[in-house]
């Protein structure tokens, strides 16, 4: 393979890499994937997932990343196959706080009432917002890049030099990976561990404002399941469940919702956030080669995807 054969070399196949394959392909370049990983062992896959900004920063370029996201996960859940729905639920706190300023962005989008409010919640405010099926939403994301003649080569490489001869543009969307890639030690993860379950019925979400809190409290619907979350514990490495935070996250999830009590465990998800002080979505030369960074979104991955990849595609 040459820089005759393609236009654009992506590095990494989580949910920015797919993303930003697909936006690269769909603008008519010739693409292909390389990944340590295939998608269904990512973090992405491991995700919840609702849009919502995570804790991520730059605060003025995430705020167009989210809105032009948002835009398109509007119109793929008009789409049953794409594991894209709209869910009404509410997010709150135990502590008087003020809503969210994207609020205004989602349909539905009011303070609650206090009858409305959980036990020992004093805030909140209801909203419809897309939440996604992560592997479903994977597989239709592959499909769609394969569409485009695209390719996902599972294919680790240990600096992106390695990838300099391959395509006169290298993106790396490598997530938490490209902290060796390219030597960032700004780049940390923020392990977070969900819990699946039988759904006994509930079509709502609901979410926690735990602020930086490493015990979160979320449930999402997925159909005939429940993702039950969460944690988000700084430094940590390991991708295996931990029994304990298992039985915590159903403790509190059930705690606010009892038909959670007793619910069936079908299974358990662990992802690495690629977290670090700011989102890099920006471009440098590398022997002749133009590479474009698109990794450290944090939590908020699938929030900030499509506008990221539009920005990738705009810098070229």
């Amino acid at each position: 393979m040459s820089r005759r054969d393609l236009d654009a070399l992506v590095i990494g196949a989580g949910v920015s890499g797919l993303t930003t394959a697909i936006c690269l392909a769909e603008a008519g370049l010739r693409v292909t994937i390389w990944a340590a990983e295939p998608p269904e062992q990512t973090t992405s896959n491991a995700a919840g997932a609702m849009w919502g900004p995570y804790l991520v920063e730059p605060v003025n370029r995430v705020r167009v990343w989210s809105a032009q996201t948002l835009d398109v996960l509007w119109q793929l859940a008009t789409d049953p196959q794409t594991g894209v729905r709209l869910v009404s639920g509410i997010e709150a706190s135990r502590e008087p706080v003020a809503p969210p300023e994207w609020g205004n962005q989602l349909d539905g989008f009011r303070l609650c009432e206090a009858d409305e409010l959980p036990d020992d919640f004093v805030a909140g405010w209801r909203y419809t917002a897309p939440i996604i099926d992560m592997p479903t939403y994977l597989g239709y994301l592959e499909q769609r890049f394969a569409a485009c003649g695209g390719q996902v080569e599972i294919r680790r490489i240990d600096a992106l030099e390695q990838a300099a001869g391959v395509a006169p543009v290298v993106v790396n969307c490598a997530g938490m990976g490209a902290r060796d890639l390219v030597l960032d030690p700004e780049l940390t993860p923020i392990r977070g561990q969900l819990v699946i379950v039988e759904n006994p019925g509930i079509t709502e979400f609901f979410s926690e404002d735990t602020g930086l809190s490493p015990d979160l409290l979320h449930f999402y619907p997925q159909g005939e399941t429940m993702v039950l979350g969460g944690t988000a514990q700084p430094g940590e490495w390991s991708r295996e469940p931990d029994q304990g935070a298992a039985v915590a996250i159903i403790a509190r999830c059930s705690d606010v919702e009892p038909r959670l009590h007793g619910a069936k465990v079908i299974g358990h998800r662990v992802g690495l956030r690629p977290t670090r002080p700011g989102v890099r979505v920006e471009e440098e030369r590398l022997d002749g080669v133009t590479v474009i960074h698109n990794y450290g979104h944090g939590g908020a991955g699938i929030t900030l995807s499509w506008g990221c990849a539009a920005e990738v595609v705009a810098r070229l």
